[in-house]
């Protein structure tokens, strides 16, 4: 793994930066070969709370955690331990459906290719600050709930493997979640 650590508001010290490589190190366990990509570790200290947030793309998924306490070594314990929660619910879950539909190990869209820059709205009233694009992979309703509920979003787009259309879920206010379909 190779690791861009950042910090915000506090000074990435020696003793910070070799913690946080053991411990998101050891992850690399759940996988059957050593992740190529960059981890990308972002900490910052406001109003006496430490908050670390940690992002590693995969090929075909995007693992992300973010948590805040007031000691900074606990809460990259704590990330840790959600990071190893989501890999977990990825394998057994995706995987055993992936087996039983006979659909290739990683079903998750390529996720996160940010572009930086700034564009205008050709309106005043609005103004696009970031702009996200990613691949649209074909999945279920079902994969792409788990993928957002990885990615802690409140909503996730995707191709419908059956019907081939774009479609939306959603986390509703009651906890359950929502499908939005195009009519035709």
């Amino acid at each position: 793994m190779k690791f861009n650590i950042r910090g915000e508001n506090i000074e990435v010290t020696g003793a910070i930066r070799e913690y946080v490589e053991k411990k998101i190190g050891k992850m690399e366990r759940y996988f059957d070969s050593p992740l190529a990509s960059e981890v990308h570790v972002n900490l910052s200290v406001y109003n006496d709370e430490q908050r670390i947030e940690v992002t590693i793309p995969m090929p075909n998924l995007l693992l992300r955690a973010e948590v805040q306490h007031l000691d900074l070594y606990a809460a990259i314990d704590l990330v840790v331990d959600k990071l190893e929660r989501q890999i977990r619910k990825y394998k057994t879950k995706v995987n055993r459906k992936s087996r039983q539909n006979g659909a290739p190990k990683y079903a998750f869209a390529k996720m996160e290719k940010q572009i930086t820059n700034n564009e205008l709205a050709d309106d005043d009233d609005f103004e696009i600050v970031r702009t996200k694009r990613f691949n649209l992979k074909p999945m279920n309703p079902e994969e792409a709930i788990l993928q957002m509920d990885m990615l802690g979003h409140e909503f996730f787009v995707f191709t419908n493997d059956s019907s081939g259309e774009s479609n939306v879920v959603y986390r509703r206010k009651d906890g359950k979640y929502g499908l939005i379909e195009p009519t035709v």
